[in-house]
């Protein structure tokens, strides 16, 4: 189905109301952007849309009717089928709607595409927002670092397949910090973490293989792998996160060919994986001969005490291949990240990365590197924490407040999330239907893992304290109501 259109009529307009809707439909369907078997949205969304009465919708699609553009009945249903006498002693026009659905990207989740749209609806709260508010991103400082770059104007041509020189050579640095021996020809710059994903699906696996990962995990919410032609087998965790003695069993029940791990402030449920663990799980995964993902875009956001080394640190046969980012600490709007790993498989990943989008951009890494080579962005991530850490807390002084005989959670030590878990819960459609009536924006567990269907991830990082306060109040009653 279309999204809901943001054009309105003219009021002030001579031509009346529903003759300007029905030439607005009418153009759509002409000009080929709703193609034959579009489906329109209900009469009363469409009201609301154009900001009339009900009954001039009906007018207008009685007209569209009549004109055999639509068909189908008043309740709801109605699709694109353009039947005029014109389009009849014409060629008929392509089915678009069939090779949307031939493509082999899988859509995403319909309560995902339904969440990314209503992100930007005016008035909304957003409690699951899994990125920073535009109040922590540096404006300032990225206006002082902008200004400094326009008296030395970067290259503006295409770059290096593996990514600027000098912002690898910042991030191997960086990895040095982290214990992670690691040359800049080992590392790939990347447009986000999601596409080094992308990469290593198409480059590295076959399809119909069988990629582990933790149960409930953000990637059971983004269809990369199986758009790919991968399964996906979670495997559970618990309060230190994935359970290391369980991995090699599912690996050989279910043909593991890769294990992805979100160790450290995991997404959804925000656990850490204990230093005994990543041992344990490092240990077993070589001697099983099982390639480990390491994602691990959240570890600068630690608001008590810094995590665990990274899996990639104690890595002595190359068996670990580790992806970082600066979207969720910098600026999700400059696309970079990295992955490190073993050469001849950045090399891989670089040629395929190439055939896609020759490179990630130049002005962009650019200006990424100097954040890194400043001391800026550390200056920066130490400020942001603080600021975490008080919106951390104000969410979880105002769940114990409303929340504390409706759910339980753990508290977290970094990152975005709470992973609240209802006592009583409603079907996740149904809260998250009557929390959007409201304006209230969630992400429901069942995102995360099929049967976390009491389970919501709360974000803490985009909605401000006094929203936050506002939203877990509002939406305390909101799950009251619908428990009655």
């Amino acid at each position: 189905m279309i999204d809901k259109p943001k054009w309105r009529p003219n009021r002030l307009s001579p031509v009346s109301l529903h003759i300007q809707i029905t030439e607005y439909i009418r153009d759509k369907i002409v000009s080929g952007e709703w193609p034959v078997g579009t489906r329109l949205p209900s009469q009363r969304d469409l009201a609301k849309s154009f900001s009339v009465n009900r009954s001039t919708v009906v007018a207008a699609m009685d007209e569209l009717t009549a004109a055999g553009l639509i068909e189908g009945g008043r309740g709801g249903g109605t699709r694109v089928v353009n039947q005029t006498w014109g389009a009849l002693a014409s060629a008929p026009p392509p089915d678009w709607n069939a090779y949307v659905r031939g493509g082999i990207h899988r859509p995403n989740l319909p309560a995902v595409q339904e969440i990314n749209r209503a992100e930007f609806r005016p008035g909304i709260l957003r409690l699951g927002t899994g990125e920073l508010s535009p109040e922590l991103l540096p404006r300032y400082g990225m206006s002082e670092l902008l200004h400094r770059l326009a008296d030395h104007v970067p290259s503006l041509g295409y770059g290096e397949p593996n990514g600027d020189l000098r912002l690898r050579e910042e991030i191997a640095s960086r990895m040095k910090g982290l214990g992670v021996s690691a040359s800049p020809g080992s590392i790939l710059v990347v447009s986000g973490a999601l596409q080094a994903l992308q990469l290593i699906s198409v480059g590295l696996l076959q399809k119909r293989s069988t990629v582990l990962l933790e149960r409930p995990s953000y990637l059971y919410s983004v269809p990369v792998f199986q758009s790919a032609g991968m399964k996906l087998q979670g495997v559970p965790i618990d309060e230190e996160g994935l359970r290391p003695e369980l991995v090699v069993p599912y690996a050989k029940q279910y043909g593991g060919a890769l294990l992805y791990t979100i160790p450290t402030f995991h997404n959804p449920s925000g656990t850490v994986m204990s230093e005994v663990r990543r041992e344990r799980l490092l240990t077993a995964c070589q001697k099983e001969g099982l390639p480990i993902l390491e994602d691990d875009v959240y570890r600068d956001l630690w608001l008590d005490t810094p995590p665990p080394a990274p899996l990639k640190a104690r890595d002595t046969s190359g068996s670990v291949l580790y992806i970082g980012s600066l979207s969720k600490t910098l600026s999700p709007g400059l696309r970079i990240g990295w992955i490190t790993g073993p050469q001849p498989v950045i090399e891989r990943l670089a040629d395929i990365k190439m055939q896609s989008d020759y490179g990630s951009s130049a002005l962009s890494q650019q200006v990424a590197a100097e954040w890194l080579a400043s001391g800026m962005y550390d200056r920066h991530v130490e400020e942001l924490r603080g600021q975490l850490k008080y919106r951390r807390d104000k969410a979880l002084s105002a769940l114990q407040r409303h929340f504390a005989e409706l759910a339980s959670w753990q508290a977290p030590q970094g990152g975005f999330y709470i992973w609240i878990k209802l006592r009583n819960s409603p079907a996740p459609r149904k809260l998250f239907d009557a929390a959007l009536k409201e304006n209230i924006l969630i992400n429901p567990g069942n995102l995360y893992d099929p049967e976390a269907i009491d389970r919501i991830r709360l974000s803490y990082a985009y909605a401000s304290p006094e929203q936050l306060e506002e939203g877990i109040a509002r939406l305390a009653e909101i799950v009251r109501r619908l428990c009655k």
